[in-house]
């Protein structure tokens, strides 16, 4: 999936820069929230020994118990699960007012609701599910979903071609096809989804969605040739993996907080399409998943860290796909602002003026 080969003409058209205009056509209002809260339920880490601060809590190594014959009490401590998936609650609060939505669900259908109900969360509390993109390590967790949101129907929203069939065909070894949504399977669960290339807003405005994000920078091209989609005649490269998209939120007073899955449409691409929309220059704070790990991305490192350290944000916190050379690398250019993901890991940042 990480191997270089030669990259044919269509491919360099389609991994090409978009140019895209300073101010966006049609701005978006963003409304600013006093506070949001990001609770990491899925991420490749589980550390519990790592320590918390004000603005970011730590699930302990006895967040939970489980039977346990041999030890005289019965039972012994349990942590949480840590796999290559990614999933997050997200809370905004506007005054008194909270709203949680589920962003991503992990690669295992137990996962996430294993986390969940081991740190105590209430999953029925969700009230939407937005996927980034297609990848099972993403929504692999919608199977676990079943019954724990009650018996209302929960919104969805994903980009229309989060159903492509994609498949990984590494030089030497057999193609091996990706498991793929599939629609009618999430309707019938009760599952509403609302399909959506463009922006979207959600939370009275206070969420937004990004849509397909627009590709602007000189050194973020995407996938490399093993990653493949069927185009319904033949297997060609998907580079774009184009129903990638983020979330954000504007924290009044702070700036903008961007919450990526896997970043495939390249995390600074995905920041720039965030600030023209919103019209919002400040990055506030960047968690998730930034796809800098193996030698196919290992070389956009340094460009990379080099735009995030210009942008001066409070918090990164980059976990599950990104890449222990590019944590490493962001670590030691952004000292006070970076923060190693965990899973059962939660993010506090509150708007300027405000209070809990």
């Amino acid at each position: 999936m990480c191997e270089a080969s030669t990259t044919q003409p269509h491919e360099a058209m389609a991994t090409a820069p978009r140019p895209a205009a300073a101010p966006a056509v049609d701005p978006i209002t963003l409304e600013p929230v006093d506070e949001v809260r990001i609770t990491t339920l899925v991420d490749n880490v589980f550390d519990a020994l790592l320590t918390g601060d004000e603005h970011i809590s730590r699930a302990p190594f006895h967040v939970a118990t489980a039977p346990a014959a041999q030890f005289e009490s019965g039972s012994t401590y349990v942590g949480l699960t840590a796999e290559h998936g990614f999933s997050a609650l997200v809370t905004v609060r506007r005054g008194t007012i909270e709203t949680t939505l589920l962003f991503d669900t992990g690669m295992s259908p137990g996962a996430m609701v294993g986390n969940a109900d081991r740190l105590g969360v209430d999953l029925s509390a969700v009230r939407a599910v937005v996927l980034s993109h297609g990848h099972f390590d993403h929504a692999g967790g919608l199977a676990g979903m079943a019954g724990k949101r009650g018996v209302r129907t929960l919104p969805m929203v994903v980009h229309p071609l989060i159903w492509t069939r994609r498949r990984l065909n590494l030089p030497g070894k057999d193609p091996v096809e990706m498991p793929t949504l599939s629609k009618g399977a999430l309707t019938r669960e009760g599952f509403e989804v609302i399909e959506r290339r463009h922006p979207s807003l959600l939370v009275d405005g206070s969420v937004l969605i990004t849509g397909e994000v627009d590709r602007t920078t000189e050194f973020e091209h995407g996938m490399p040739p093993p990653h493949e989609a069927w185009t319904g005649a033949e297997w060609r490269h998907d580079p774009l993996v184009i129903d990638d998209q983020a979330l954000v939120v504007h924290v009044r007073g702070q700036g903008l907080v961007v919450l990526t899955g896997c970043g495939h449409a390249g995390v600074i691409n995905i920041i720039r399409h965030a600030q023209r929309l919103t019209g919002v220059d400040q990055l506030h704070a960047l968690v998730g998943g930034l796809h800098l790990g193996g030698p196919a991305f290992e070389p956009i490192i340094p460009p990379t860290v080099a735009e995030l350290t210009a942008l001066n944000p409070s918090l990164v916190v980059s976990g599950h796909c990104t890449g222990w050379r590019a944590q490493h690398a962001l670590a030691a250019a952004l000292p006070a602002a970076w923060a190693p993901g965990s899973s059962g890991s939660s993010y506090r940042l509150t708007g300027l003026g405000t209070t809990a």
